[in-house]
């Protein structure tokens, strides 16, 4: 049985199986965005702040990635940064369909060679889209590396998140990943730009740190409040696997 288990896993993995799981990603928030009835607030405030600087390093929850790509009309170049794990790699499929690229690394690894890359792209022009709190959480929790990229580059953090009425919140998931059905009424909202001063010390960084999380925080729950969803709390961490050895 364990050889059966340890060849299901590598099928699991396998590119194929990435390629078909992002295949029809697609498709369903595609299904799911034609059939909702989409309150979008504050979009052309996001859009003002790109043209006016070029790029802008914008973050939403990992409970909140799957409708993100769809509301992204390709104005500017945008890459996001990816988790080169499994899950990542289908997220990775999910967003070449919608004509946005990647960077691989995570928001919670100090990787070097990723770092330098958004860093560029960013100066060039590219907005650079960052789950601040995956792939290993703890859930609506963010870390730092936004804000060191912003404190860096001069460009300015904007939080994007939404909700959709009557969807599934997976309570079993560590980020509460809200599931939205087709055919239901919808908010999407985007925070106001923040800045994070060039010369801002290690507590600085903190304070705007948590400035932007609660802000992100904050206008999540006040949506889903509106839509009758149920009220997501932040600070969970993601399960850790057993290790077993056949």
């Amino acid at each position: 049985m364990a050889v059966f288990k340890h060849m299901g896993k590598k099928i699991i993995k396998s590119r194929a199986a990435c390629a078909v799981f992002s295949f029809l990603a697609y498709w369903y928030v595609r299904l799911v965005a034609a059939t909702t009835k989409w309150d979008i607030r504050d979009i052309n405030n996001f859009y003002d702040n790109l043209n006016k600087y070029g790029s802008v390093i914008f973050i939403a929850w990992h409970g909140r990635v799957p409708m993100i790509p769809y509301f992204w009309d390709k104005r500017s170049i945008l890459k996001a940064l990816v988790s080169p794990h499994r899950d990542g790699q289908i997220i990775v499929g999910l967003l070449r369909r919608f004509g946005i690229g990647h960077i691989d690394g995570s928001s919670n690894e100090r990787s070097l060679s990723a770092a330098v890359t958004l860093l560029k792209e960013l100066q060039n022009g590219t907005t650079i889209a960052i789950i601040p709190d995956g792939p290993r959480g703890p859930s609506m929790t963010m870390g730092l590396s936004p804000v060191y990229y912003a404190q860096k580059t001069g460009k300015p953090i904007i939080g994007v998140t939404y909700s959709i009425a009557d969807s599934y919140v997976v309570e079993r998931s560590w980020d509460r990943m809200l599931l939205p059905k087709p055919f239901h009424k919808g908010i999407c909202a985007v925070t106001k730009p923040f800045f994070v001063p060039e010369n801002a010390d290690k507590e600085g960084l903190e304070h705007c740190r948590r400035l932007i999380e609660d802000e992100l925080n904050n206008l999540t729950w006040q949506i889903d409040k509106e839509l009758g969803m149920p009220y997501v709390p932040k600070g969970t961490l993601p399960k850790r696997k057993r290790e077993t050895h056949d």
